[in-house]
This record gives structure tokens, sequence and C-alpha cells, in this order.
């Protein structure tokens, strides 16, 4: 049995003795802390916490925590970490003026990306893929979900969902596959989109449920892309073959993609820069999750979420990176729960149990992860020396992880192997 004792806890953040699966609304801004605490794993599991007068002696490994906080390591649960090559040249476009729809409109956007991924190796894919996996586990990521839908082809969905298949087995954290055929309608398809949702339905889905790539289906509902109707269609499809509901929604505009994700029983709507009375309502009518992605709105420049509105109507709201190649190109969680308090007006404590616990209940892995509690997995961040939980998102964009546990052993940040050169 090996045991790794951490003590001299300065703070002990989300200490559970009755583990929680999910916070709402006001209940957002309480954090469970422990101050001069310590907590023990064995075998990757957490196995006991509680104050230093009850401190155990002996562990295979101490680590000391004095001045230092530990959170549970942050759970991810929007990514899209597998793709061809990234997309700086539309970064430029955007700096010259043109919009995230005009340059999609010009076949740039998803469908660049889905141009480079259908001339890529699985190989290379899976290079790339582990390189920004370990980079994001570097920052204190502890569980996370990966999206296809920069293939666009039956071929090359299948191709993304099996190098994500390829990660999860060897991840040494948690990871969620998502079907995301539906993310953009490919050029050819433009003038009979009708037949690019049959292939969806009738040739995609099929294969992804015959081989077991998926756990989720998601479906960009939004001005430009899918709409309500043709989600709704995508999505009760999806549910035939056991494959549970995501959806991207609403970060260009009011376009009831809310509604119909909460209509299909999503376990998550994902973005909704553009929220009113109608969409909060009908999330607090449903078990369905809000994942707000502040890193989108923050590169593209368009408004950010209402977090404090969703959370003062009651709310549960999970944060997400988004890491993608062209509207979010970082998945560094710590930044995520910067732009949530300085932009959005979230709490340090709501930003954290948005980044932890509700992250992990919308990748339906909050009894593993997301909070410190007995049995859960022992994957846990420690800071540098910090006064308060305020100095986390207060230093936006300094790397204040010391230390990433991951199943109980410090993590490394080492690929599998060391020769892999990978474009981040």
């Amino acid at each position: 049995m090996s045991s790794l004792l951490i003590r001299n806890i300065r703070t002990l953040v989300s200490a559970e003795t009755t583990p929680r699966h999910i916070v709402k609304g006001a209940e957002m801004a309480q954090l469970p802390v422990i101050n001069n605490a310590w907590v023990l794993s064995e075998n990757g599991r957490i196995a006991a916490f509680g104050i230093m007068a009850d401190c155990p002696e002996r562990a295979d490994v101490i680590l000391d925590a004095t001045d230092r906080f530990v959170f549970p390591a942050w759970c991810d649960s929007h990514t899209h970490i597998v793709f061809a090559a990234t997309r700086e040249e539309e970064f430029v476009d955007r700096i010259r003026g043109l919009s995230y729809e005009e340059i999609a409109r010009r076949g740039g956007g998803i469908l660049n990306s889905a141009r480079k991924m259908q001339l890529a190796s699985e190989d290379d894919l899976l290079a790339g893929a582990r390189a920004r996996l370990y980079e994001v586990i570097g920052m204190g990521t502890g569980a996370i979900e990966i999206k296809s839908g920069y293939g666009l082809t039956l071929e090359s969905e299948m191709k993304m969902l099996r190098v994500i298949r390829r990660l999860k087995e060897e991840s040494p954290i948690p990871v969620k596959a998502t079907f995301l055929g539906a993310h953009a309608v490919p050029l050819e398809y433009r003038e009979r989109r009708q037949d690019y949702i049959s292939l969806i339905i009738n040739e995609m889905l099929p294969a992804v449920a015959g081989e077991g790539l998926a756990d989720y289906c998601d479906v960009f509902c939004d001005k430009g892309f899918f709409t309500p109707d043709e989600t709704d269609k995508i999505l009760k499809s999806a549910s035939v073959y056991g494959l549970k509901a995501k959806i991207h929604a609403n970060e260009l505009g009011i376009t009831g993609g809310v509604q119909v994700g909460i209509a299909n029983n999503a376990l998550s709507v994902d973005h909704l820069e553009y929220t009113g009375e109608e969409e909060i309502k009908a999330l607090l009518n449903s078990d369905t999750i809000p994942a707000l992605l502040p890193n989108c709105a923050f590169f593209l420049g368009i408004p950010y979420p209402d977090a404090r509105g969703m959370i003062d109507a009651g709310l549960p709201v999970a944060l997400a990176s988004d890491f993608n190649p062209g509207s979010a190109p970082s998945g560094n969680m710590p930044f995520v729960i910067s732009l949530a308090c300085i932009r959005m007006k979230m709490l340090p404590e709501e930003a954290v149990n948005a980044a932890t616990l509700n992250g992990a209940r919308a990748m339906e892995l909050e009894k593993e992860v997301g909070s410190v509690a007995a049995g859960k997995r022992a994957n846990l961040m420690i800071s540098r020396p910090m006064n308060s939980l305020a100095v986390l998102p207060y230093h936006f964009g300094s790397q204040l992880a010391e230390k990433v546990i991951v199943n109980g052993k410090v993590f490394e940040n080492e690929l599998p192997d060391p020769t892999i050169k990978a474009i981040i």
C-alpha cells in the first residue's frame, strides 16, 4: 500500500465529510475548508483528513504545505484538445476586424480545422493531444472532457474519437468523450444540409455507438450552425444509442438552444454568452447545468455569460476552459477562475465550486473527483504560499500550482515519450 501525507496545510479547500453532488445558488459562496490541516491518501484515494492536532505520523511520502492552500484538482468539462493545427492566422484576421461568423462563412473556423484534421494521422493527433493533456494537468486539471467535431466526415470523426479513446486509456486523470459531429455543416453540404444531418444520424451515430467511442453527444445549436429543430432531431437519435445530451448553446445569440437542451435532458448546456430571463427560468425547472466558458468571451471579444444572474436565481454554475484552436486556445483553469471573478463578478468561493464539484457533476464524475472526500481520487493541487483564497483569481496568469497530485502521487509533468514534439 502506497501512501501520501500532506501536512501543515494552511487551508484545505472543499473538505467534505458528507460529500455533495452539486452546489447551487447561494450555496456556491460556501466553501467547506479546514485550516491548519492535513490530508492522507492511500493507493491513490483520499483516506482521511483533519486538523494538525490529529495528524498521522507516518506515510510513504510526506509533503509539507506550510502557508499553502490545497485544492481539489480542477474539473474541466468542455474541451476540444484533439486538433491537427493551431489557427493563429484567424486570430490576426479578427485583429483586422473580421468577426468569428465572417471567418466561418469564408471557410475558416471549424471548417479550417476540419480540413487539417482530415489530412492528419491518428498518431500525430495523439501526440499533440497528449502534450496538451499533460500541459493542463500540470496546471492542476484532474478530470477532463474532450469533444470530437473537427472531422465532419464519418472517417475523420471516428479517427478523432479513437484518439480520445487512446488518451482515455493512458491518461492518469479521468477522461470523458463527446461526439460532436454536428459542430458545423461542411461546405459541400451547404446547399443540402439535411443530407449532412442524415449522415450524422444514419451513419455516424451507429458507428460511434457500435465501437463505444463516446459518452455524450453534443450539437452546436446557434446562429449560422444548427437550428433547435435540427438539434432536437440529432439529440433524440443519439439517445436511442444511449448517448446523453450535451449542447453548445447561445454563444452567438439567443436561439432556443438552452430550451432544446433541457427538453432532451442535457447534462449541461455550455457557453450561454447570450442568456435572458426565459433561459434562466427554464434552467431552474431542470437538472441541466449551465457550463460557462469565459475563455471564449475573452478571446473573441463577445459578451460574458451572466453568471451573477444565474447564481442569484438559484442555479448551479460550472466553469470550463473550452480549450480549442479557434476561440479559446488555452486550458489554464486558474485563468478561467480569474476571468469568472474579474469579468463575471463571481466570488472566489463560487468560482472554485464551479471549477471543481460542479465541473465534475457536468461530467458525471462527482463521486470520483471535485472535492476532498474519503474514497475520491487523490487528485489535488498544492498552491504556492497564499494569504487567502482571493489570491488565486487576483494573480491572474501566474502559475500558482506548486505541486499537482494525481492519484496520490506528485505529477512530474513528463510526457510518456520524452521525444515527442507537438504543437501545443
